[in-house]
Parts: C-alpha cells; sequence; structure tokens
C-alpha cells in the first residue's frame, strides 16, 4: 500500500479504509507511521519491517495471515518494495498461496517522471546511486548508455558529487531534479546535465532534501556513423590500457565525434575485462 511521499493529503481514502480495518500494520518506521495514522484516527496495530528484521519478521507474519488475519504492508513513504521493504513478504505470500491487494498511490519514481519533460514510453528505475565514487560513475555512465529514460534516487549527501560526474560525463545531456517531491519547499532543474551543479550551489538549501533524477535516454545511434568499427575498438583499448578511462574517451570522441558517454561506458567495460584477465589464475 502506496503511502505519502510528502504530502499527508495524497494518503486516499481507499488507503485509509485499508489501514483502519486490517488486522495489522507492517510499517518500516512505525513512529514515522503512527506520526502519519494517528491525526486520522487510525489506530491499528503496528509491527515493524524494515530492512534489517525484515527476513526474521516474515515467517510470524505469513503465520498471521495463514491464521485468517489481514496485513498492510506500508513503507515509510511511497510505494513498497520500490527501493524500499517487503519483498520478501511479498513474495512468501504469494508463495504460499494468500491473497495479495495492491492499493496504489504516491510513488516518487513516477512523480518525477510525470513531470520531467523526458520521454515515459519506456524507461527504467535503478533506484539509489552507489555510495563510492567510483561505482558511482561506473553506474552512470550504464544509464547514459541506455536507450531508455533512467531514474534514480539520490542522497542530500551526495547529490552534488553525483552532479559533477554527470557534468563531465555527458554535460549535453538532458537532465530533470527534483527535490523535495510533493513538499512545501519543492523545486525542479531542467536543462543541460552541465548546469547542474552550478544551480545546485546557488543556494545552500538546494543540497538539502530528497532527490530524484532523472535522465535523458541516450541519442539514437546510427549503426554506420556512431558504432565503433573494429578499428576504433582496438584503439580505444590500447588507449584504455594506457590512460584513465575518462581520458581515454574523451581523446577518442575528440578524434571520432563519437558519443563521449558511450566511450566511457565501453572503456570501463574493457578495464573490467582486463582486470578480470589479470585475476585469471590461469
Amino acid at each position: 500500500m502506496a503511502t505519502p511521499i510528502g504530502n499527508r493529503a495524497d494518503l486516499g481514502q481507499r488507503a485509509r479504509d485499508v489501514l483502519s480495518h486490517v488486522s495489522r500494520i507492517a510499517a518500516e518506521d512505525t513512529r514515522h507511521s503512527r506520526a502519519l495514522l494517528a491525526p486520522l484516527g487510525i489506530d491499528t496495530p503496528l509491527v515493524s519491517l524494515h530492512e534489517h528484521n525484515e527476513e526474521q519478521r516474515v515467517a510470524g507474519l505469513l503465520a498471521q495471515l495463514a491464521a485468517g488475519e489481514d496485513v498492510a504492508l506500508i513503507s515509510d513513504a511511497g510505494t513498497p518494495l520500490v527501493s524500499d521493504p517487503g519483498f520478501r513478504l511479498v513474495r512468501g505470500a504469494r508463495e504460499a498461496g494468500h491473497a495479495l491487494r495492491a492499493v496504489p498511490g504516491p510513488s516518487a519514481p513516477l512523480a518525477a517522471l510525470a513531470v520531467s519533460g523526458m520521454p515515459s514510453d519506456r524507461f527504467c528505475f535503478d533506484g539509489f546511486l552507489p555510495h563510492a565514487a567510483g561505482a558511482r560513475e561506473r553506474r552512470l555512465a550504464e544509464l547514459l548508455a541506455r536507450p531508455q529514460t533512467g531514474i534514480v534516487f539520490e542522497s542530500a549527501h551526495r547529490i552534488l558529487a553525483a552532479a559533477r560526474e554527470l557534468a563531465a560525463q555527458a554535460p549535453d545531456r538532458s537532465v530533470f531534479l527534483g527535490r523535495e517531491l510533493t513538499k512545501q519547499y519543492e523545486e525542479h532543474y531542467y536543462g543541460p546535465a552541465g548546469r547542474l551543479p552550478e544551480w545546485l550551489e546557488a543556494d545552500a538549501w538546494r543540497t538539502r532534501g530528497e532527490f530524484v533524477l532523472v535522465l535523458a535516454p541516450a541519442p539514437a545511434v546510427d549503426e554506420d556513423g556512431d558504432a565503433l568499427s573494429g578499428e576504433q575498438e582496438r584503439l580505444l583499448a590500447g588507449l584504455v590500457a594506457e590512460l584513465p578511462v575518462k581520458r581515454a574517451a574523451r581523446l577518442l570522441a575528440d578524434a571520432t565525434g563519437l558519443p563521449r558517454n558511450r566511450l566511457y561506458a565501453r572503456a570501463l567495460e574493457l578495464q573490467q575485462a582486463d582486470r578480470e584477465e589479470g585475476d585469471d589464475p590461469a
């Protein structure tokens, strides 16, 4: 069952009715959920279900379902299982043959996509970007190379670093950043990735809160023009062997006119392949 991502008025009447009448509510943080439900007069018993205890809680909740009780699953904000706990419980209930019903509602990725101005016929959601800088660079390169719109979450602690990396990899790519969606101080950025760091740094408040980043899909590839030829592949491999991947991709992009982000993604693949070969004891 979906709960508000910011504006409490987004909890619909059907959700209120269900939460009022089930036997218990499995909530990511019972304190947070109690603060949401108490003003609505909902005093249904709460049990915690979060990433650290979900595996242990599932058996008990399944037993309660088997005994004829109804259990509602909610997360702190948005739709459960979308970068939130609940997968083990839902899968266990499905495998045990219990009836499941979705009570749809707020979802941060879909809310951001809806107002982003980005193509919405094909999109992928990748959850939170990795914490480590190197892993984040690789994930962004993968997203930038995909032919569909990409959606990710990022925290206040790393949003500026992610924006700078994105600007370095694809300065001309259109991006949308939604800050504090549905909340009082909601803000949006829409424009080239190269200007996103400047926008964030223009106001200290812009690096606070919760963020959803939407990336425009990679430009369509002309197989005869933008695809790497065998010679270009060999040249990139040679550059990667001698230079950092960013510099290797930039040099080949300048020389050939091929998209830098695609070359960067391929350079990372070549680098990883070289490492795996070096680790092979054979």
